[in-house]
């Protein structure tokens, strides 16, 4: 399995979902660097389960426990390893399951490629190994935010509902999960209908990142988007990415999404549009990073399916248990640590240049 993401930033990821505990080693955070241990904690509550009604009802404390690379708040320049318990699993939920294919979960594909498969839940493809990107993100985040770089993300749209079409949303503590509180009113009574149902529901983040300057991203296969794709894709329920105006592109002339220069008042380069999305070529040119993921919904709902089991005998099943209706509330802080991240790791590549 591929469990490293970053090359100078780098997160080893480990842990199942109905094991003793999910974590990871950092590596590449700078020596002498302060963290706020409370920030990170707060990074996981976001991702942590609740009571609203998208989310699961397995309630774990996910509390961090940091085990090595840190001393007195301060980062010691080695590998920083932490772990996050879990004390909720109900392996015996999914016994049933032991034998049977999920409908569009990994059981068949793992199973297919490792000649075994962990009985208890989804293992390794389970959205609960997030947890250890979620630390290392934010960690990335306390130190761009040092630099002047802020990583912030909206759910633009759940199912039909949708926010107004802008980037231009401000980040906001009073509505983190959605800018507009009349539309995330009706999207959580979308949820509650699609959860009477026994279904779930997909929809679109965005995420926007300002303060990043011209000159990350490595041409020509580890451009800037291209690495930003690998993290992003490698979320759980993602199914597509885009930049800007995305694919709306592919209906509009040169004319109309050149992104024409000019000098600012601060006597910087900037452009005066950004159909770009903050990238040109490969490589960050100091605009906003624009950029928007589209998330299936989950796979496991409570109506009857058609399936098969191991040996392809037909059968139906009906999935029990602890799940999300819609993972978007609780994907914001994955999404905005993935993308941190990357930007990080190029930060620090970019600065390796310099010395």
């Amino acid at each position: 399995m591929s469990n490293t993401f970053g090359k100078l930033f780098k997160l080893h990821s480990f842990g199942e979902s109905h094991g003793s505990a999910v974590g990871g080693i950092i590596e590449g955070m700078p020596a002498g660097f302060k963290i706020n241990v409370e920030a990170l904690q707060t990074e996981l509550n976001r991702r942590k389960a609740n009571t609203m009604a998208y989310s699961t009802s397995r309630m774990e404390p996910d509390e961090l426990v940091l085990l090595s690379g840190i001393e007195n708040g301060l980062c010691l320049g080695s590998p920083i390893g932490f772990l996050i318990w879990n004390t909720h699993q109900k392996p015996k939920d999914y016994q049933h399951l032991a034998d049977t294919f999920r409908p569009s979960h990994a059981d068949f594909t793992y199973l297919s490629k490792y000649g075994i498969q962990s009985k208890s839940g989804g293992g390794r493809s389970s959205a609960r190994e997030t947890l250890s990107r979620v630390v290392a993100g934010a960690m990335a985040q306390q130190v761009l935010k040092t630099k002047q770089i802020t990583v912030y993300s909206w759910i633009q749209q759940i199912g039909t509902i949708q926010c107004k079409d802008a980037w231009d949303f401000p980040q906001n503590n009073s509505t983190p999960v959605c800018p507009e509180p009349e539309v995330w009113n009706n999207m959580l009574k979308l949820i509650e209908e699609c959860k009477m149902q026994g279904d779930t529901l997909g929809g679109r983040v965005r995420c926007k990142v300002t303060g990043i300057p011209p000159g990350l991203g490595e041409p020509v296969f580890d451009k800037l988007q291209a690495r930003l794709g690998q993290a992003i894709f490698s979320i759980p329920t993602v199914k597509a990415l885009s930049f800007s105006d995305g694919i709306g592109q592919a209906s509009m002339m040169g004319s109309e999404t050149n992104d024409a220069f000019y000098t600012s008042s601060k006597g910087t380069i900037a452009t005066k549009t950004n159909h770009s999305g903050g990238i040109q070529g490969g490589i960050s040119n100091g605009m906003p990073l624009l950029m928007e993921a589209y998330f299936k919904p989950i796979s496991s709902i409570q109506k009857p399916q058609d399936t098969v089991t191991k040996d392809g005998t037909p059968t139906q099943i009906q999935i029990q248990g602890r799940h999300d209706v819609c993972v978007l509330p609780r994907v914001l802080p994955v999404v905005e640590a993935m993308t941190a991240m990357v930007v990080l790791d190029f930060w620090l590549l970019q600065q390796s240049r310099k010395s």
